[in-house]
C-alpha cells in the first residue's frame, strides 16, 4: 500500500508537494511536545535561538519528507533538477585514480547526493534498515533499478563498503547518525559533546581514498536542488577522539552552508 501511494504522489509536481510538505512541517511543530524542544534547543546549540529560524527549519523538514515520492520514483526527473558547479571534484579524483568516499549530513535532499554520484559510477551507501516491514518494503522498491547498492550498518556492511573502496569505487555515508555503542569516540558537534561515528575515518585511511562532502540544498518554488561538493583534508592519525572531531567538523561546515534545511529534531546528543 506504502509503495502504492508513494507512486501516486510521485505524479505530482514537486512545487506541489514541497508546499505541502513545508505546511505539514509547520503544523507539526505547532503542536508542543518533545519534538519542537528538542528541534529549538538543537537549533539554539548551533547558534540559531531564533524562533523563526526553527519554523522555517520544521517547514523543510516537511519537505524532506514530501519530496521522496520524487526522489525514489522519479530519479531521472529529480536528477535533472541537480544543479551543481562543483563536479570537478569527483572528476579530479575519479582521474587520479582514486576511490570517493562521499559524506553527507541530514541536510537538504540527502538522499539525492548518491542518487547524482551515480551519474560518475555505481555507489554503495551503509544502510540502518527500519523496524517495520512496511518501510523497509518501500525502501526497497525505491532503490530498485538504480545504481545505488545497499551495505547494511554491520560488520558483513563495513567489509562491503571496504572492498568497494579497495576497488576504486564510491561509497556514501551519513556520518551525523549516532553509532552504536563502541562504535564511536565522544566529540564537539557545535558545542556539546557527541558521540560520534568513528568509521569515516577508518574507511579514509589509505592515500587512495578521496573523501568529498556532499549535500543537496532544496531550491524554492521546487525548482530542485543545488548540489554542494567540498573536497575534506585527510583524517588524522591517532585517537577516536581525533577521527570523530574530523568528520564533526566536515560535517559543521557543510551544515553552515544551508542551516535551515538541517534535521535539528534529530537526537544527535543521546548516549548510544
Amino acid at each position: 500500500m506504502l509503495v502504492f501511494v508513494f507512486r501516486l504522489l510521485s505524479h505530482l509536481p514537486l512545487a506541489w508537494l514541497h508546499a505541502v510538505g513545508r505546511l505539514l512541517g509547520r503544523l507539526v511543530y505547532a503542536l508542543p511536545g518533545r519534538y519542537r524542544r528538542r528541534l529549538r534547543a538543537h537549533a539554539a546549540q548551533a547558534g540559531y535561538p531564533d524562533a523563526a529560524f526553527a519554523r522555517r527549519a520544521a517547514a523543510e523538514t516537511g519537505a524532506s519528507m514530501l519530496e521522496l515520492p520524487w526522489v525514489w520514483f522519479r530519479t531521472a526527473d529529480a536528477l535533472a533538477r541537480v544543479h551543481s558547479t562543483d563536479d570537478h571534484l569527483i572528476e579530479a579524483a575519479r582521474a587520479a585514480g582514486k576511490s570517493i568516499l562521499f559524506v553527507t549530513p541530514h541536510l537538504g535532499g540527502f538522499e539525492m547526493s548518491a542518487r547524482y554520484a551515480t551519474r560518475f559510477a555505481p555507489i554503495t551507501v551503509l544502510y540502518r534498515p527500519p523496524r517495520q516491514a512496511a518501510l523497509a518494503t518501500l525502501i526497497e522498491a525505491a532503490r530498485a533499478d538504480t545504481l545505488v547498492e545497499i551495505a547494511p550498518a554491520s560488520v558483513a556492511g563495513v567489509r562491503q563498503l571496504l572492498r568497494t573502496l579497495r576497488g576504486g569505487g564510491q561509497v556514501g555515508i551519513l556520518p551525523d547518525q549516532v553509532p552504536g555503542k563502541g562504535e564511536g569516540a565522544w566529540a564537539d558537534f557545535f558545542g556539546r559533546p557527541a558521540y560520534t561515528m568513528t568509521l569515516p575515518a577508518r574507511l579514509a585511511s589509505s592515500d587512495k581514498v578521496a573523501v568529498i562532502a556532499a549535500a543537496c540544498e532544496r531550491l524554492p518554488r521546487g525548482r530542485g536542488w543545488r548540489l554542494h561538493l567540498a573536497e575534506v583534508a585527510p583524517p588524522p592519525a591517532g585517537s577516536g577522539e581525533a577521527a570523530a572531531a574530523w568528520i564533526n567538523q566536515a560535517m559543521q561546515s557543510m551544515i553552515r552552508r544551508c542551516p535551515q534545511q538541517y534535521l535539528w529534531s534529530y537526537n544527535r546528543y543521546k548516549n548510544p
